[in-house]
């Protein structure tokens, strides 16, 4: 079963912005790492991993439907950040934004009655679950702990024993 074309192109517009998705966690990391703050860099280093496999993975899913791939222009994130909490913030609301695209490819799935698209896609549903609660465990250690302790935030985010 090929997949149509309006299907295809939604994947590549999902595929584009997990690419960028990856490209600005990176950019956070970069800054983290710059800043000193290797736990929080660690963290975001293998979210931004993560995303560019998501976009393999779309990728190859689209490929082995006999559809083609392209990568559309992918704008540069910011490079300024006040401290790891208004990263995290932002990356709350890009997780945000990640469901919301997610979600509309889904809705692509359904209106093309494309019930592979729709299985596979669900993985995804069901992964933004888990990155936005993620990041909200995240910026629930910094509402509940003194500023002074963002390095012990640091140490746990990074998977570093206390």
């Amino acid at each position: 079963m090929n997949i149509s074309k309006k299907m295809q192109a939604a994947f590549n517009a999902q595929i584009t912005a997990e690419l960028y998705s990856s490209n600005l966690y990176l950019q956070m990391a970069f800054w983290l790492r710059k800043e000193g703050w290797k736990g929080f860099a660690a963290w975001m280093f293998d979210h931004s991993n993560e995303e560019k496999e998501h976009a393999l993975k779309m990728a190859d899913f689209v490929l082995n439907r006999g559809g083609e791939c392209f990568v559309s222009t992918i704008d540069q994130p910011d490079q300024s950040f006040e401290d790891p909490k208004d990263i995290f913030e932002r990356t709350m609301e890009h997780e945000q934004w990640v469901t919301e695209k997610i979600n509309e490819l889904a809705d692509v799935a359904d209106a093309e009655h494309d019930r592979a698209s729709i299985n596979f896609i669900d993985q995804f549903i069901d992964e933004q679950v888990e990155e936005e609660k993620s990041v909200r465990d995240i910026l629930n250690l910094f509402r509940h702990r003194d500023g002074h302790t963002v390095a012990t935030i640091d140490d746990i985010v990074g998977g570093v024993k206390e």
